[in-house]
């Protein structure tokens, strides 16, 4: 199983910029694509943005230009870059992984309890 912990939420103003980290740990072979999703009260859980495990990366078109994400394959760690962030942004963020599991056998979704970043105006 692959637990995925997110720290840096806070809140920040907007046209400010701020940074979220995610680490997953546990019994896996192989981290594949990581990513964010976040949801807000009244929305749809939005996918921000993923990465997989060779760098590609991909971006919903409300963040492009704005956040970046990256990730460090040896400390199994993701992290989404922010900036010039708008009131629109506010969410809880959850940090999502692919693993593969059993020896490659299996491969897994698994999600973080979100972490919240509210957008001041």
């Amino acid at each position: 199983q692959v637990q995925l912990v997110e720290s840096g939420g806070g809140l920040v103003e907007a046209g400010g910029s701020w940074r979220l980290s995610c680490t997953a740990s546990g019994s896996f072979d192989r981290i594949n694509s990581m990513g964010w999703y976040r949801q807000a009260p009244g929305n749809q859980r939005e996918l921000v943005a993923t990465i997989t495990s060779g760098g590609s990366t991909d971006y919903a078109d409300s963040v492009k230009g704005r956040f970046t994400i990256s990730r460090d394959n040896a400390r199994n760690t993701v992290s989404l870059q922010m900036s010039s962030l708008k009131p629109e942004d506010t969410a809880s963020y959850v940090c999502t992984a692919e693993a593969s599991l059993g020896g490659g056998a299996f491969r897994g979704q698994f999600e973080g309890h979100g972490t919240q970043v509210t957008v001041s105006s």
